[in-house]
């Protein structure tokens, strides 16, 4: 399994859970599965975790800006100039499956290419956009996007959300308790 994992779960995790990591398992666990290209951090969630929250993901996953572990881990993925498989009908569903209908009808053309460029060039975009490239790479691995946004609108959100999206394109997505759930057997966590 591949996770390309969102700045919401990065945040739970140093905010909820490594709190009652005493002993430092899941921050190794966690560290090992990035080192082992098990989990992908891309350039735009990088980005994000440092301005957001005032930065406590990148100070609280401080491997995660250690010049020898980016070498060596060759992340954060960058994704900057990553087109989708098909950037035709990627487009064309931007344009018709993941925007919300109600904010569209409101936009001038003008104002909906400018949002549709800053959607494309976010990290939601990007991250689905590398799942993407992954499934189309390898049509046999499970390549899964971790991210604590639910599927419904509770905001005026312009373009739909991660789970939303993904199910859309079947991309398997979960949240980071169930990410944790799904290494239960590879992880032996003690909280105390």
């Amino acid at each position: 399994m591949r996770v390309i994992i969102d700045t919401s779960s990065l945040l739970s995790l140093v905010r909820y859970y490594l709190p009652f990591d005493n002993n430092g398992v899941l921050f190794e666990f966690i560290k090992n599965k990035i080192l082992n290209n098990e989990i992908f951090i891309i350039d735009e969630v990088m980005v994000e975790s440092g301005f957001n929250s005032k930065g406590i993901i990148l100070k609280e996953l401080e491997y995660l800006t250690d010049t020898s572990f980016k070498k060596t881990s060759k992340q954060p993925i960058n994704t900057e100039f990553l087109p989708a498989p098909a950037p035709s009908k990627f487009i064309n569903q931007v344009d018709n499956s993941f925007i919300n209908a109600s904010i569209r009808n409101k936009l001038t053309d003008e104002q909906y290419d400018s949002r549709r460029k800053t959607f494309l060039q976010s990290a939601d975009a990007r991250m689905i956009i590398y799942a993407l490239n992954r499934k189309h790479n390898d049509s046999s691995e499970r390549c899964v996007i971790v991210t604590e946004e639910t599927e419904g609108s509770n905001d005026q959100k312009e373009f739909k959300k991660i789970p939303a999206i993904c199910k859309i394109l079947n991309i398997e997505c979960m949240t980071l308790p169930s990410l944790i759930e799904q290494y239960k057997g590879q992880i032996n966590l003690v909280i105390n």
